[in-house]
């Protein structure tokens, strides 16, 4: 059977989608891990190579010859030559590139110009250790790698979006890298954190080698307590990004400040000028929680390895840069051995050819093969001299020597260098037998000649995390108004001796705790209908001690409990005993130090009809404990107490029916409960 249309149109999708992601994957937004760069970034260092005569280039010639090897738009290649530069460590600025701070963008292509660093000839390109293939026209030749001797791809980070994948590097520090490599090297353990060019503070508690997480914060001062100077701000954000965070979070009545001002220019400045009552340490602790001023980061450490996407840790990626730095000294100095062995050879040929007179063999001979011939036997009584069997192309290279050269030939200059060829050879046979340490030998010098260009900016931290609800501001007013049996920060308070309010923010949780046991808590709302029977309502805080007397419907007698603040889940219902139609709470106050007096029923038989009870000499126990009971007769009235006998202090919490009512004029002793509108418990 012929196979259908759609099925071939299918695989027609499939072969092509899969080359496109294959090529947006490895051509345009993953860097390699041999060298740390994108397609771009590496034909942009190549034309600078090629162009380089030691002078400032414009940028926008740069870019044109650079248009020879990259199959792109020259605004790709600008921003990614713009974005290469400002890191740096391989390219020389000269005009407006930007702002790294600010950012600003840079000038216009055709006023800025730029050469490569010395660092970036010195590391980055060796002929002999590079494979070229044609460009995407054929015209000109690219590297598929560039030699890098130093690991960019942790140096300089990088971050791109291809299809199906992305990759997020952090960037480190310079001396930390190569101290990291040297670790290697000697067989030592190593532990490598980001550097960010911006400074500010990081806590990598979360890095994991690369893969993890980690929050960077902007360096705040405090200049005195009213204003707050930004000095450095984190990673990945900028000084305008910062301070339309900081109006953001000021609008939203987060943080409240008078003015901001950014002096930003070399260095980052940003003042911020507090309200009246607000003061510089608690506004600073919000900056963290509601702007900028602290981001989470988390890197993706995904590269190209050979030609297939990987994702490796920071150890990984070091430890290949680093075997590979190895090899390629190794190659370099195997390279240079072999041709320091061919001069030598050709000097020695030119020293016996010239000193032992052997040119005048030839004098009589007529044809050029006989002079090959003349010439090789001349050389055979010194052949334990050569370094090699001498071949016709060193023979054509004598007898190219010019008459002139024969006559002028100064002896002791030949041996001179002679010598000097055979130490140096002597030197890198040496370093070949011990490659570590000249490995290590090679990054001591580039610590010692780039090191002290690249300080560590960012400070490692540890901090904790700022809870939004500790530092924000409490301003909203929610309000349970008895009588409708509305509560809500869009409630208004009518009557202040029925109402209850509380001052709260947005972040709050609000306890809500009904006559009948019945208690959730919910987020703080605009509002919300919970009926007439609420007890008590605030803001849910850690460890709070609630003091609790109910009566027991079943028993129709008064027990007491202590908890602290319970676990919950938020809107789910929770009892503190069990539903009964003549179960209540009877009173409710929190902390410790806490008195009541209590009147019982009478009884012929006891002495006395009331007593004073200390709550803080009962256990806290867990929220659902029944509790202890206060006594075998049931319980009449309950009088908040100061303790020891003085005066009934005033009850803080309007717990509807249960406010004792006093008559002017009673004149009873102290078992006497006072006269009123009694309600026998």
């Amino acid at each position: 059977m012929m196979e259908s249309h759609p099925g071939k149109l299918h695989r027609l999708f499939d072969k092509n989608f899969l080359e496109y992601t294959s090529y947006v994957i490895r051509e345009r937004a993953i860097p390699s891990v041999e060298d740390g760069l994108k397609p771009v970034q590496r034909r942009l260092l190549q034309t600078l190579y090629n162009m380089d005569d030691g002078r400032f280039h414009k940028v926008a010639n740069l870019v044109g010859e650079t248009m020879k090897l990259h199959p792109h738009g020259d605004q790709s290649i600008f921003a990614a030559l713009v974005n290469l530069s400002n890191k740096g460590f391989l390219i020389e600025q000269q005009g407006n590139f930007g702002n790294i701070y600010t950012g600003d963008r840079a000038a216009a292509a055709r006023y800025i110009e730029c050469r490569l660093s010395p660092l970036g000839k010195e590391i980055l390109f060796n002929k002999d250790l590079t494979t070229f293939i044609e460009s995407y026209d054929g015209r000109m030749m690219e590297p598929v790698t560039l030699p890098a001797k130093i690991p960019l791809l942790l140096l300089m980070g990088a971050e791109g979006i291809a299809v199906g994948m992305a990759t997020k590097i952090l960037p480190h520090n310079f001396c930390e890298l190569l101290e990291a490599q040297k670790n290697i090297l000697r067989g030592k353990e190593f532990t490598l954190y980001p550097d960010f060019p911006q400074g500010g503070l990081i806590d990598v508690g979360n890095y994991e080698d690369g893969n993890g997480k980690v929050r960077c914060r902007a360096r705040i001062e405090e200049l005195n307590e009213k204003t707050i100077i930004i000095k450095e701000i984190p990673y990945t954000t900028t000084t305008q990004s910062l301070t339309d965070s900081i109006e953001k979070a000021a609008k939203a009545g987060k943080i409240k400040i008078v003015s901001i001002n950014d002096y930003t220019a070399e260095n980052v400045e940003i003042e911020i000028k507090l309200a009246r009552g607000i003061y510089a340490k608690d506004t600073i602790a919000a900056l963290y929680a509601f702007t900028d001023c602290e981001v989470p980061i988390t890197p993706n450490l995904t590269l190209i390895n050979g030609m297939t996407p990987e994702t490796l840790t920071v150890t990984e990626v070091l430890r290949l840069n680093t075997a590979r730095l190895k090899d390629d000294l190794q190659k370099e100095l195997e390279i240079e051995q072999g041709r320091l062995e061919e001069k030598l050879h050709a000097k020695i040929l030119e020293q016996l050819f010239i000193e032992e007179r052997l040119y005048k063999n030839i004098e009589e001979e007529t044809s050029y093969p006989s002079v090959v011939t003349t010439v090789l036997k001349s050389f055979f009584p010194y052949r334990e001299q050569l370094l090699r069997p001498i071949t016709k192309e060193d023979v054509e290279r004598l007898l190219e020597i010019r008459i002139k050269r024969i006559s002028r030939y100064d002896i002791n200059k030949q041996l001179k260098e002679i010598k000097e060829i055979k130490k140096r050879i002597k030197e890198i046979v040496k370093s070949l037998k011990d490659m570590i340490g000249f490995t290590i030998s090679f990054l001591d010098q580039l610590l010692e000649k780039y090191g002290h260009l690249h300080p560590r900016k960012t400070e490692i931290a540890s901090f904790s995390e700022v809870s939004i609800r500790t530092v924000a501001i409490s301003n909203l007013v929610a309000v349970y108004n008895r009588k409708t049996g509305f509560l809500g920060h869009h409630i208004k308070e009518e009557d202040s001796t029925e109402d209850i309010s509380v001052a709260c923010s947005e972040y709050d949780k609000l306890f809500l705790l009904f006559t009948d046991g019945l208690y959730k808590i919910i987020p703080v709302v605009e509002k919300l209908y919970v009926g007439q029977e609420l007890a008590w309502f605030g803001v849910v805080e850690k460890d709070i001690i609630f003091n609790v007397i109910y009566r027991d419907g079943v028993e129709n007698l008064a027990y007491v409990k202590r908890f602290t603040t319970p676990s919950f889940i938020l809107e789910k219902e929770y009892r503190l005993f069990p539903e009964h139609k003549r179960s209540k709470i009877l009173h409710l106050d929190f902390g410790e130090n806490k008195f009541v007096k209590i009147y019982l029923v009478p009884s012929a038989r006891a002495k006395t009809n009331s007593m004073e009870i200390a709550l803080s000499e009962f256990l806290i126990k867990n929220a659902a404990a029944k509790g202890k009971r206060l006594s075998s007769r049931t319980l009449r009235k309950i009088v908040p107490s100061a303790g020891s006998g003085r005066e009934p202090a005033k009850q803080n919490l309007p717990l509807p029916g249960l406010e004792p009512q006093r008559k002017e004029g009673s004149g009873e002793n102290d078992e006497h409960v006072p006269d009123g509108d009694e309600e026998q418990i």
